[in-house]
């Protein structure tokens, strides 16, 4: 084998594995249909302060991203290590592309831990995903000077 023919082949012996490479990752990135059910928001993310026995409501869009209609049983819950609320389960049923937004309202426990931080966690059916939203728990009394005065 000549000069030339050497470094065509080494070229060819390179470009085979990317090109494998290329084709497995596409392959992976198609045939995910094992979670169909897409979450979408007008906010991405955010911390909430509430005091113990504040209200909240929790607004999340979802989306059926697979080919045939899905039905999901949907809950949300806000967990911290020393607090939890639990939503009321909703079922969602969906037809491909089809998109439907779900609300729940609850208040922050009466026992919530002040300075505490709790995450946005949404459940349907065997399946989780912790949200980017968080409830900070700040104290409900607050301390403010009317007046004062010095003689």
């Amino acid at each position: 084998m000549g000069g030339v023919e050497r470094r065509m082949a080494k070229k060819y012996a390179l470009l085979f594995p990317v090109a494998l490479l290329l084709v497995v990752i596409i392959l992976f990135s198609v045939s995910d249909a094992g979670n169909s059910l897409v979450f979408a928001s007008n906010q991405d993310d955010g911390v909430v302060d509430k005091a113990a026995g504040d209200a909240f409501t929790v607004k999340i869009t979802f989306k059926n991203t697979g080919k045939t209609e899905g039905t999901w049983s949907v809950n949300i819950a806000f967990e911290d290590e020393s607090w939890s609320q639990v939503g009321t389960p909703q079922n969602l049923t969906l037809e491909s592309g089809e998109t439907e937004t779900l609300t729940w309202n609850g208040f922050v426990p009466a026992n919530a831990t002040v300075g505490s931080v709790a995450r946005l966690v949404v459940y349907y059916d065997d399946g989780f995903k912790a949200l980017n939203w968080w409830i900070h728990v700040v104290p409900g009394a607050e301390l403010t000077i009317e007046s004062s005065t010095v003689e």
